[in-house]
């Protein structure tokens, strides 16, 4: 009888273990793309223009961004939550700039000419 109470305990801590790690990451993941798109907000309101899908565009901006400054300039100044601030605010800007340029040209659009009407 021992043995069992001493398994059940073993599992319940294990359990409880996993609960923890995984709200934990959870949390970090939620955290890192919380800090993400405040870098990327922070990038639209310096550069001309709006980045297109609100809060989803400032994250992914935010994100990309951290990617690019971090290999422009590397991991220098402060980090929250693994993404090295100014490093990513200035890849941001990068970022929320070429999208601002590749809106302006109309990459990807039609000229379709006149209309006809029928």
């Amino acid at each position: 009888m021992p043995l069992g109470i001493l398994l059940v305990m073993l599992l319940i801590v294990a359990a409880l273990v996993l609960g923890i790690w995984a709200t934990f990451s959870v949390l970090g993941v939620l955290v890192t793309l919380a800090i993400a798109a405040l870098v990327g907000w922070l990038a639209d309101r310096i550069v001309p223009g709006r980045l297109p899908y609100g809060w989803a565009g400032a994250m992914v901006a935010g994100l990309l961004g951290s990617f690019i400054g971090s290999m422009l300039l590397g991991r220098v100044g402060p980090e929250i939550a693994r993404i090295p601030i100014i490093p990513a605010f200035v890849g941001a800007v990068i970022v929320a700039f070429v999208v601002q340029m590749v809106l302006k040209r109309g990459v990807g659009r039609r000229d379709r000419g006149p209309e006809t009407r029928v």
